[in-house]
């Protein structure tokens, strides 16, 4: 692809996003709030739980402007490079990361979230791997992905971030968004808890992430 071509999708995407942005926030009528912490331009792995297709979308429409230009989220390339149309919205509207749920070969499906984090990008991350479409479960089991990221950049915070009701808000199936209220909560970053197994590490986090739900009931 030409450097003109490359210049014009990186102008249109910047114009999807900010219509995506604004969208988001109409149809759902989120709020953000930051408990525990503050909006910063530190580097920071917000996780957070996955309910819908749309949830990143919210949780980077939450971020201010000033987070929003250096924060990637990360997403399923099985489902994000579909086609033409995810592509570009991926690729050149968020800027996401997309990665392999399957292990191929000795290859390391973590390795581009990785270079994210190695060139100063924050990430949105769902350490569930794959949406949560039990009514009657708060979380999945978290996957061993959080903990190596922890493990590799130990000065990088990890946030908590609690997302309410995107699964009314993007059932199964729909087309398009729900208007429902959505609230968007961020905690306080966890604690590096050193030497602490991979298991008790993930539980500690999915605790963490819970209390934030916990919080506005």
């Amino acid at each position: 692809m030409s450097a003109s071509n490359n210049v014009i999708l990186r102008t249109l995407g910047r114009g999807v996003a900010f219509l995506t942005r604004s969208s988001a926030r109409l149809l759902t009528g989120a709020r953000s709030i930051w408990y525990g912490s503050k909006p910063s331009t530190e580097q920071r792995i917000y996780f957070a739980n996955h309910n819908s297709h749309i949830d990143f979308i919210l949780l980077w429409a939450s971020l201010p402007r000033f987070m929003r230009q250096n924060t990637r989220p990360i997403a399923a390339s099985d489902y994000w490079l579909k086609d033409g149309l995810r592509r570009f919205l991926i690729q050149d509207t968020f800027n996401g990361v997309t990665i392999n749920r399957n292990r191929e070969g000795q290859s390391d499906p973590l390795q581009p979230v990785k270079d994210a984090l190695t060139n100063g990008f924050s990430i949105i991350f769902f350490p569930e791997g794959t949406r949560n479409l039990e009514d009657d479960v708060d979380l999945l089991e978290f996957r061993s992905g959080l903990f190596y990221l922890k493990e590799a950049f130990p000065d990088v915070e990890l946030v908590p971030v609690w997302i309410t009701n995107l699964r009314r808000v993007m059932p199964k199936g729909a087309l398009i968004p729900i208007p429902l209220l959505s609230t968007v909560t961020f905690g306080a970053p966890l604690e590096r808890k050193e030497g602490m197994p991979k298991a008790e590490y993930l539980q500690y986090a999915a605790s963490e992430l819970l209390k934030l739900k916990e919080g506005q009931q």
